[in-house]
């Protein structure tokens, strides 16, 4: 091909590729618009968590146009990545900090025991490895946003979708379920206003299932339930990048008489990573004005809302029941595993 008809193809590529995604990208958009304005009438209620419940309800009563689909799937896992860097505008190192030694090693204990706890017990289940790895992601660090990080390195041909999507409406499930029981389990358990926050913190998946949970439990436990889980959140960067280490081992040692592709292999550390800690260095040492940060968290928000109504379509209640009962179990093992380990990090930090 010459350079002039290389030139003359590359923009039709691209124009091509534009309307192949805007019509589910648009979907997505619209449909994260539609979460924001009803998470306003229904207070204390995330736009995220409405948004995948969107998703999973459309996915399941009306079919969806094929037209929508690859803008659904770019939604799901592009935008999704670009929310996970605006998150880290919400981190100030300096409030971590302020938690304390004791409090920042429960929560390297619940992250790393989350993990390793949840594996163990999907060998035991007899879980797919792939799955129970995504299931402990999600539970043990950020949600679904954790998930999709984690499936971003190590599925990076998307050749294991459907363990993705079941991953996260696990966390939608298990974590919505977190929100009414942790409060209660609180109070039965004579866990003041604070400790109560950072159980909350240390134990619920999702940042948007943890603020519900501290407005349930009221007085200060909100801001100290969300400080603890901002810390488990900034566990993200290095555990991606721990597996996406892993994970160029794993394809270097399956193929050992070729080197793999270096397109199949995910970067050591993923562009959305340093993203993420690169919001997280600005917003700690530069003083940003409030129009900056107010504008940066409704990125974020529509961003992961989008996200995760693009997720929340992949979700077909019917696969979800064909997957058996194990990964319900593990997700419910892993819950109360992540649970206990808050739980007790906590008495024994206070």
């Amino acid at each position: 091909m010459t350079h002039t008809q290389f030139g003359a193809t590359e923009p039709r590529e691209r124009a091509q590729l534009v309307r192949s995604l805007l019509p589910g990208l648009v979907l997505c958009l619209v449909a994260a618009g539609a979460s924001y304005g009803l998470s306003l009438l229904l207070p204390g209620v995330s736009p995220l968590i409405i948004a995948i419940v969107l998703g999973v309800l459309l996915a399941n009563v009306v079919r969806m146009p094929a037209a929508a689909a690859a803008g659904i799937d770019f939604s799901a896992k592009k935008l999704l990545r670009v929310g996970i860097v605006f998150l880290g505008l919400q981190l100030v190192l300096t409030d971590i900090r302020d938690l304390g030694v004791p409090i920042l090693l429960v929560v390297a204990c619940i992250v790393t025991g989350g993990l390793l706890g949840t594996v163990l017990l999907g060998r035991l289940l007899r879980v797919p490895p792939r799955l129970s790895l995504l299931i402990a992601c999600g539970f043990s660090i950020c949600g679904a946003a954790a998930v999709a990080g984690a499936a971003g390195v190590t599925d990076p041909d998307d050749e294991a979708e459907e363990d993705t999507v079941t991953a996260v409406a696990l966390v939608v499930i298990f974590g919505t379920l977190m929100i009414p029981l942790v409060p209660l389990a609180a109070n039965l358990l004579g866990l003041g206003g604070e400790s109560a926050g950072m159980w909350a913190g240390g134990a619920v998946h999702e940042i948007a299932q943890v603020v519900a949970t501290g407005g349930i439990i009221g007085g200060g436990a909100l801001t100290v339930a969300v400080v603890v889980k901002l810390a488990r959140v900034l566990l993200l960067a290095p555990v991606v990048a721990t597996l996406s280490v892993r994970q160029r081992r794993l394809s270097r040692t399956a193929d050992p008489g070729r080197q793999a592709s270096r397109a199949k292999l995910p970067p050591i550390v993923p562009l959305f990573v340093v993203g993420f800690v690169a919001m997280v260095l600005l917003r700690s040492f530069v003083p940003l004005p409030e129009a900056v940060l107010t504008t940066g968290g409704l990125l974020q928000t529509g961003l992961l809302a989008a996200a995760m109504f693009g997720l929340g379509c992949g979700v077909k209640i019917r696969k979800l029941i064909e997957v058996g009962v194990k990964p319900f179990v593990l997700a419910a093992l892993s819950t109360l595993l992540v649970a206990a380990l808050a739980y007790v990090g906590i008495v024994l930090a206070s």
